[in-house]
């Protein structure tokens, strides 16, 4: 096959590398230089991401992340997961988006990133259809898609090529599990910051799915509290002191978990006999495991989340499409008071860091 059938047909109105060269292995190189020339627009000249490396040349690739909550702390590690890769990989990143999960902000941040003429996108798939749009329009742009941290709904028309996360309704369930196990019986709620959010909402559906399917006599509540840390503080507070007979307080967010352990140890609830537990390894929830008001918290390896999707990306540029894409679950893990220490006390880059001492910048272009 010779370079010109290998890239596609030739764009009509703007530059634009079809799907299926995505898809069939259109060669990277030449498709860079290729809309290069049509855009009139410089291209950076390969560069070996290491001295005699395993890679092939290529040039510094600018991938692009962009996501919902971007002043969250729960994401300082997978920001350090995408700045090590692309250490690793010789590699550019921006990180971008919406401070307050605003889907329009985010879709601003993508529609930029394609006229950017960004190397590729990761986008965390918090709306149902939102991004549908601005994903076909990245595609259709000749930039792959990937999806972290929140994926597209099942049957979804949305085309972004892979998802790289926690499975997010199969977390759901196995929280839902211990539930039942720990709580028996009574009154529980499940809370939730932004209700629908595909980040949460699948949790919410998975927990309450495990409670039916074991049919024990639990009245599971679903309550919504608020994306701002205070403000949900100050509604779980106001849920427990309507609710003082409740058996268990369960977050389905960072914060959210973060603050039913704050509820949990204001009221002394744990020596009463309520449960507590949520997702995320922020820092006071850990501490509120370590110190038994909370049964739990759930890892979903955020480090992973950026790690995986850089590889993700560059297997994929500097392969012209050939390898992958492929769904890469960066699995769960229940922290419990017995193992919880560890993540607390090491200084790391990695999972559940109170003491690293740089922190990543958390919006804007974060390298170069």
């Amino acid at each position: 096959m010779n370079e010109d059938e290998n890239e596609g047909p030739a764009p009509r109105a703007a530059p634009r590398l079809p799907r299926r060269a995505m898809v069939h292995g259109a060669g990277a190189a030449s498709a860079a230089a290729a809309l290069g020339a049509i855009a009139g627009v410089a291209i950076a000249e390969p560069a070996r991401a290491a001295e005699a490396g395993p890679f092939p040349a290529h040039p510094r690739w600018r991938f692009v992340f962009v996501n919902h909550v971007t002043t969250n702390p729960f994401f300082v590690a997978t920001q350090y997961g995408i700045q090590d890769a692309c250490a690793l990989l010789g590699c550019a990143y921006q990180w971008t988006g919406s401070e307050i999960s605003d889907v329009a902000q985010m879709v601003n941040a993508m529609n930029a990133a394609v006229a950017g003429r960004a190397d590729a996108i990761a986008v965390s798939l918090v709306d149902p259809r939102g991004f549908d749009a601005p994903v076909a329009r990245a595609l259709d742009a000749g930039i792959p898609v990937f999806s972290y941290n929140a994926d597209a709904p099942p049957g979804s028309p949305n085309e972004r090529l892979a998802y790289v996360g926690q499975d997010l309704f199969l977390s759901g369930e196995m929280m839902g599990e211990r539930i039942v196990k720990s709580v028996g019986s009574g009154d529980v709620a499940l809370f939730i910051a932004t209700p629908g959010q595909l980040n949460l909402q699948p949790r919410v559906d998975g927990a309450i799915a495990a409670i039916k399917k074991s049919g024990a006599p639990i009245n599971a509540a679903v309550i919504a509290t608020d994306p701002t840390v205070n403000v949900g503080l100050s509604k779980i507070r106001a849920y427990y002191l309507g609710h003082p007979k409740v058996k268990g307080m369960f977050g389905t967010s960072g914060s959210d978990t973060e603050n039913v352990g704050s509820v949990m140890q204001e009221y002394d609830l744990a020596r009463k006999g309520v449960h507590g537990g949520g997702f995320d390894l922020l820092p006071k929830s850990l501490q509120a495991v370590r110190d038994g008001h909370l049964d739990f918290a759930i890892d979903q390896q955020p480090y992973l989340q950026g790690f995986y999707t850089v590889m993700e990306m560059f297997a994929f540029k500097v392969s012209g499409g050939l390898v992958g894409p492929a769904d890469i679950n960066t699995g769960l893990k229940f922290v419990i008071k017995a193992d919880v220490i560890p993540y607390l006390t090491t200084k790391t880059r990695y999972e559940g860091s109170s003491t690293e001492a740089e922190i990543v910048p958390r919006s804007g272009p974060i390298s170069g």
